[in-house]
């Protein structure tokens, strides 16, 4: 394939460059930004959850690294000096079986990853009543494939955390101090 000469190729990209522009123009015209770091009313919160629990890892570590003016804290002495407090009510993994073959082996499962939460100031007040919030996600099984079938279990509630930490950063940012 023989190459187009420079004036041929410059035509070319002015008209693609103008081709762009309409939807361009379009998306700035429909109030279309990116979501930027969100801004939270409180400067320092403490997140109340079991010690073990990987979401509350994970949340702590996204606020942390979301603003530089959020100190977030899980040690019990700091409580005192926060001035919003995070509870985490409760964290389930569920896994139910979906779909069944003809000889009643199981072929499908759904994973759920539920948490449930509050948030307070320090008066006990609550800026956010008791809220559930979900993630399912459905997964072929197979039993000859079990170990590969359990680390994708695994990739999929990590997913489905990382997701529901997405949601509590962005209800978090919503949140208005009296």
């Amino acid at each position: 394939m023989a190459a187009l000469p420079a004036p041929a190729m410059a035509g070319l990209r002015r008209r693609a460059w103008l081709a762009a522009l309409p939807s361009t123009l379009a998306l700035a015209a429909c109030g279309f930004r990116l979501r930027g770091v969100p801004q939270f009313a409180f400067q320092t919160m403490y997140i109340e959850a079991p010690v073990a629990s990987p979401l509350a890892r994970e949340l702590q570590r996204t606020l942390a690294g979301s603003s530089t003016a959020l100190q977030v804290w899980r040690e019990p002495a700091q409580l005192p000096q926060a001035q919003v407090v995070f509870e985490l009510l409760q964290e389930q993994n569920e896994r139910t079986v979906v779909g069944l073959n003809a000889s009643g082996q199981v072929r499908e499962l759904q994973l759920r990853l539920r948490i449930k939460f509050r948030l307070r100031d320090q008066k006990g007040e609550e800026l956010l009543e008791p809220t559930e919030l979900l993630q399912t996600r459905d997964i072929s099984y197979s039993e000859t494939i079990a170990l590969a079938k359990e680390a994708e279990e695994a990739l999929l509630y990590r997913n489905m955390q990382t997701d529901l930490v997405q949601q509590l950063l962005r209800r978090l940012a919503a949140v208005r101090l009296p």
